[in-house]
């Protein structure tokens, strides 16, 4: 059974509610619609339902299943800005966050934190900033996890590995990478990829050295110390960390080398152009990035999405409801 077969199998059936804040983009409805029809999890879409009937109809959706919330005319109001105040704990005037809610990636971290849905789907129309900003502000971290991050699931065929961060953090630093490395690992662990943890570099065991090798050999360090029941190891060049005779070669006493199914770059550049040419020369599909180290699920969609990859990211979004 592949990835989203055993997710679909997992979660049918389960009244996850997704919010998605997007609600008038034809690529959110029609993956909506599509989960939806296949019982997958309760769409909670957000937007004028006449704008979003306007754009069903040209498009042949049926929406008949999806819940449509208008933020406008939306009746709990009160009791959000009233949820919100508390949650910011005297950092925020009520009138600003009635303003804060107008925005409607505010208005669907909300409607999750408050419970009133399981998880939030964004990214189609906003920024990654637009995404995770009200995310960090109102759902939070987990404890013990400083920042989230960005992990993407690259599958082909039989093939599944989880490669991070590739979309959050720019240059983190060692105490950052490290857990990192440890949250990739649980969310590697949930989707049922072998959490063998490389820790990325242009050096392996000293090939290399500079204050970037270092931080990368630190950065295994604590996260071996943070995630004792997972195998993680570095520094690792790719060659070393994937094939195994390079392993044999450059790293033989390593327990990761030649074995490794997660991939921990050092900073986003590195992870972001790696997992951009999986995708488009080595034929992998890239599914996220999945938002990481949250206290709930959040996921942000590329901006440049078709509706299949709204529609998988929400299954997989929804699986971490379940499996968090």
């Amino acid at each position: 059974m592949d990835l989203f077969e055993g997710l679909k199998s997992k979660i049918k059936g389960r009244d996850i509610k997704v919010v998605f804040p997007e609600g008038t983009d034809a690529r959110i409805i029609g993956a909506a619609v599509r989960l939806a029809s296949d019982g997958l999890l309760h769409p909670i879409v957000l937007g004028d339902p006449a704008e979003i009937a306007k754009i069903a109809e040209e498009k042949g959706f049926m929406v008949e299943r999806l819940e449509i919330i208008n933020p406008e005319t939306y009746s709990e109001k009160d009791a959000m800005v009233d949820a919100l105040v508390e949650r910011r704990n005297g950092k925020l005037a009520r009138e600003d966050a009635f303003n804060w809610i107008k925005d409607v990636n505010y208005f669907g971290t909300m409607l999750t934190y408050m419970g009133l849905a399981d998880a939030m789907v964004s990214g189609a129309v906003h920024s990654t900033g637009d995404t995770v900003r009200p995310a960090l502000q109102i759902i939070k971290t987990k404890p013990g996890v400083s920042r989230t991050s960005g992990a993407f699931i690259m599958s082909k065929r039989n093939e599944t590995y989880l490669f991070s961060d590739c979309a959050i953090n720019i240059n983190p630093s060692a105490q950052e990478l490290a857990e990192i490395a440890v949250e990739s690992a649980r969310t590697a662990e949930l989707f049922g990829i072998d959490p063998v943890v490389a820790m990325m570099s242009f050096s392996t065991k000293g090939s290399a050295s500079s204050p970037d090798v270092e931080k990368v050999i630190e950065a295994t360090r604590i996260a071996k110390e943070l995630g004792p029941e997972f195998k993680i190891d570095g520094e690792l060049q790719f060659d070393a960390a994937f094939v195994p005779t390079v392993a044999e070669l450059k790293a033989p006493e390593s327990d990761v080398a030649g074995q490794a199914k997660v991939f921990v770059f050092p900073e986003i550049q590195s992870g972001n152009i790696g997992y951009k040419i999986a995708q488009r020369l080595g034929g992998f599909e890239a599914i996220g990035p999945i938002l990481q180290g949250l206290n709930k699920p959040v996921s942000d969609l590329s901006r440049g999405c078709v509706e299949e990859d709204v529609y998988k990211l929400a299954i997989i979004t929804a699986a971490q409801t379940l499996l968090s």
